[in-house]
């Protein structure tokens, strides 16, 4: 390294260290790409309670619905880097990369990653009066047998529910007619009442249903076994190759935000997330918690977004 270059990374390494040392002095802003009440409102909810006792300054949610998550992902993508605006995200923000034909913003390097906070997962249900759908085999058989009879639901195209069952279908050779709603309310009243057959859910919307009796769960998403159906096989053990459906949840902030404040947060996130009452929260949803450093963050997404690219292109999903 020539002088000049040394001179520069040391005057960029002082920056960083200064930036760090007087942040945060203002509130911090936890943007939300989704309606409250999701999963990833719970996350936010849960960091903004807590993250202030050790930040000493307030954390507030944002918020900022519509488009997939597509509008809250690109405020925060063109906000100041300086890490006062960060995204709480869940996969669809790398799923979004292939499904839609233009972007405003780069899901992999518009952003850097902070941390993981959780893993949750979808289960495949069923109505229990569609018959012969006691197992992943019996529901493959089904289909192969009638293809296009069966239907399925989805809170919309390129949602995690439809791009998991497109996986499925894709992975067995099966065909189902899709049925997309605005919204998951719509499409689980629509699968409590026989209209629809089958649905991917995550666990907290399902598990109610399946302990009452109203659906049937036929498999989980997950790579080993849920604690609140220990009875229900994963995909996996179906014999679906690559049946992995988790859903990863985390924190990022936009690209060019100090690494001494991303490590501040990372460290801080990371001491909120192995807190008991977080866990049981968490739980009461389907989720685990779950931090990382930012590069592994950074390296999830990348071959996540590779993974679902191949699902998108080969069932010629787009999202309008």
């Amino acid at each position: 390294m020539r002088p000049f270059q040394k001179i520069l990374a040391t005057l960029l390494l002082a920056a960083s260290a200064a930036a760090a040392q007087a942040w945060p002095d203002q509130p911090i802003t936890l943007v939300v790409p989704y309606t409250p009440g999701t999963g990833i409102d719970l996350v936010a909810r849960q960091l903004s309670a807590r993250l202030p006792a050790v930040l000493g300054q307030p954390v507030v949610v944002d918020n900022v619905a519509g488009a997939s998550g597509n509008i809250g992902s690109e405020k925060v993508a063109r906000a100041k880097p300086d890490g006062y605006t960060l995204l709480v995200q869940v996969n669809t923000l790398v799923m979004n990369k292939s499904l839609y034909k233009s972007l405003a913003y780069d899901p992999l390097n518009d952003f850097t990653p902070v941390s993981l906070t959780s893993w949750g997962t979808l289960l495949l249900v069923t109505n229990p009066n569609v018959q012969k759908t006691t197992s992943v085999a019996q529901v493959v058989a089904a289909a192969k047998a009638s293809p296009g009879k069966f239907t399925y639901a989805t809170p919309g195209v390129g949602t995690p529910h439809h791009l998991s069952m497109a996986m499925l279908l894709q992975s067995t050779g099966t065909e189902m007619l899709h049925v997309p709603y605005k919204g998951t309310a719509g499409a689980v009243t629509d699968l409590l009442g026989g209209r629809i057959d089958y649905m991917f859910l995550p666990v907290h919307v399902a598990l109610q249903h399946i302990q009452a009796g109203k659906l049937k769960a036929i498999a989980t998403g997950s790579d080993k076994r849920l604690a609140q159906l220990p009875e229900v096989p994963t995909l996996a053990e179906a014999g679906i190759k690559g049946g992995n459906v988790d859903m990863w949840y985390g924190v990022l902030a936009p690209k060019g935000t100090p690494s001494a404040v991303v490590d501040r947060l990372n460290k801080e996130i990371g001491a909120v997330l192995r807190q008991p009452e977080v866990a049981t929260a968490f739980e009461s949803q389907g989720m685990v918690p779950a931090s990382s450093a930012p590069g592994e963050f950074k390296e999830l997404m990348t071959k996540d977004a590779q993974r679902w690219a191949g699902v998108v292109q080969r069932g010629g999903i787009t999202a309008e």
